[in-house]
């Protein structure tokens, strides 16, 4: 090994150190309670070489966002790739969100954050190009599926854009509504049920009337 891919080698590594402080510190302490003083500290480095890694807390954050969006629209795709109906795609995409909430709720919550905010702003070039990438493959399969569903003309003809928007923000409204009650009110967790509520509401406003 050349004294090139040693290095690349050590450099990936001490970022992967990184990323595991930070997630067991984001996860103790949560995000606004965590520093990258003690991100440094839990990594056994400095606060300096943190910043040689990562832009600042929020880019360090969004980096662990990143893998669980990837997992969304990875799973989102094999719906598309499914031998069912329309309708029954649709009622997979619920069990789809669900099992991505179920997977890590915190930083699911997080990502959905980072999407409505100005956060985004902050990010490095290459952070925001790889949120918009798996953003557009699972937004984009949702918007296919709606539009296979109106040329079949099972789903009412809107535009497929506007109603996979509409499911979209109903994931993302109803993680952080519910979320947001559970934290003011001490509620239990209502997320999964208000969902399953939420596509059945859904499926049958988008579907055309059968007569």
């Amino acid at each position: 090994m050349g004294i090139f891919e040693r290095k690349q080698r050590e450099k990936e590594y001490r970022r992967n150190e990184i990323i595991r402080a930070a997630r067991k510190i984001f996860s103790s302490k949560g995000f606004t309670a965590s520093s990258m003083e003690e991100i440094a500290l839990q990594a056994e480095l400095s606060p300096g070489t943190l910043y040689l890694y990562f832009k600042n807390k929020e880019e360090l954050h969004t980096v662990l966002s990143i893998d669980i969006l990837k997992r969304l629209a990875d799973e989102i795709q094999k719906v598309v790739k499914e031998d069912i109906s329309v309708e029954e795609k649709i009622e997979r995409f619920r069990d789809v969100f669900i099992e991505v909430y179920d997977y890590d709720s915190s930083i699911l919550i997080n990502l959905f954050h980072l999407q409505s905010g100005e956060t985004l702003k902050n990010l490095s070039e290459e952070v925001l190009t790889q949120i918009k990438t798996y953003s557009i493959m699972a937004h984009g399969a949702i918007i296919d599926i709606i539009k296979q569903g109106i040329d079949q003309g099972v789903f009412i003809d809107e535009h497929p854009v506007a109603l996979a928007d509409i499911l979209w923000a109903s994931y993302s409204g109803i993680v952080l509504w519910v979320d947001s009650k559970r934290l003011l009110n001490d509620e239990k967790d209502f997320v999964r049920s208000t969902l399953r509520t939420a596509f059945k509401v859904i499926l049958k406003g988008i579907k055309k009337n059968q007569l």
